[in-house]
């Protein structure tokens, strides 16, 4: 992580099943100068890339197949209790967002994405 004027500059790790929603994060994210170190598919994918690539963040989808975002934020942040995660989901239903905040996640964003609110969450979280 660095400091670009007053921005900070991260490197961010995007899991989703959906390719659609990894491309569009992605491209919002880069816009903002943040380097995107990997991506994956599902929940395994997760924890697998964040262990091998330590980003400073994570995007991850709550819906998933094979392991889903919550338990994937909850194996993450079993081994690195520091790991800042946004989780991502459709369903911005209280349960989910309140679920997602009790696994560790750091803030939580409604799809489709809005660049403002992504970035605003992303900063909030990095600082």
């Amino acid at each position: 992580m660095h400091y670009k004027g007053e921005t900070v500059v991260a490197r961010i790790l995007i899991v989703d099943d959906a390719k659609f929603m990894r491309v569009t994060l992605g491209s919002i994210l880069k816009k903002a100068d943040h380097e995107i170190v990997g991506e994956g598919e599902n929940g395994k994918e997760a924890v697998h890339l964040f262990e091998n690539l330590k980003p400073d963040l994570v995007m991850m989808d709550i819906t998933m197949p094979e392991m889903s975002g919550l338990e994937a934020v909850r194996e993450i942040k079993r081994e690195n209790p520091n790991a800042k995660v946004i989780m991502c989901s459709a369903m911005g239903q209280q349960k989910v967002v309140v679920e997602s905040i009790e696994a560790g996640a750091k803030d939580f964003i409604i799809k489709p994405f809005d660049e403002g609110r992504v970035l605003e969450a992303v900063n909030r979280v990095l600082s």
